[in-house]
């Protein structure tokens, strides 16, 4: 039995956050190892993630929920039988968060202005635009020793540090908010209500079987449908039969 646990946002926010969360998860694996082919895909997720950061506003939709949980957790304080402990640690480090956060510059904007960077990143919009011929530099940045390059893909992140624990405090909190619960999809499909509060839904399935899961719907009302990866000759991509998996509404 393989469980896969899948993710389906209900709200463009938690979109964009979960978005953000893979992309930077995409870095720490370019950067994790001297090897060129990993380190050119650091540069692709890099320029991905700068183009994403340019069109959006994220600091607001940050500190807004920062400041919602900061509310919670000094109510949650008054509670008997609370983690005073845990409780206060997370009230300070998001209290420290949004306040680097106010501090900082728009998110990307160290990266825009690092003239390697700049000098690269438009080839990299441009199919097998990344040969030698066409980025000399990047290559000979490629050739470089080890250390300087890790010194240089450590200064790029170190940039993102205050985006990328705001992001993961974030959906750690929305992820732990809702249990999974065991429900069952008759004929492979199941319709759900969301309250107003739910933004993400999380669902874990046993993936031997051969089918996925997928979501379509708001922030009202939603419906899963499970679909065969590889459907057999004359069979209906769609799974016909009941299926029973675990469901999280956060």
């Amino acid at each position: 039995m393989t469980t896969t646990t899948f993710e389906f946002p209900l709200k463009e926010k938690v979109r964009n956050y979960l978005r953000i969360e893979h992309l930077l998860g995409q870095l720490k694996t370019g950067a994790s190892t001297h090897n060129t082919a990993l380190q050119v895909y650091f540069f692709e997720q890099l320029f991905t993630l700068m183009d994403l950061l340019e069109r959006l506003d994220l600091r607001s939709d940050l500190l807004k929920d920062l400041d919602a949980h900061e509310k919670n957790l000094v109510l949650w304080s008054s509670y008997p039988n609370i983690d005073k402990q845990a409780l206060d640690q997370t009230l300070q480090s998001i209290v420290a968060l949004r306040g680097n956060i106010k501090a900082e510059r728009k998110f990307g904007t160290a990266l825009r202005e690092d003239l390697f960077l700049s000098a690269i990143r438009q080839r990299f919009s441009i199919p097998g635009g990344v040969c030698s011929f066409d980025l000399p530099n990047l290559h000979y940045w490629l050739s470089s020793s080890a250390q300087s390059q890790q010194q240089d893909m450590a200064r790029w992140r170190k940039s993102l540090v205050s985006l990328e624990d705001a992001v993961a405090i974030l959906l750690s909190f929305l992820r732990e908010k809702s249990a999974f619960d065991t429900v069952e999809a008759e004929n492979g499909f199941y319709q759900g209500v969301a309250d107003d509060k739910n933004e993400l839904i999380r669902v874990k399935c046993d993936t031997s079987e051969g089918f996925y899961p997928t979501l379509s719907g708001n922030k009202y009302r939603y419906s899963i449908r499970f679909m065969w990866f590889e459907a057999s000759s004359g069979q209906s991509p769609s799974v016909e039969k009941p299926v029973t998996f675990t469901l999280a509404a956060c």
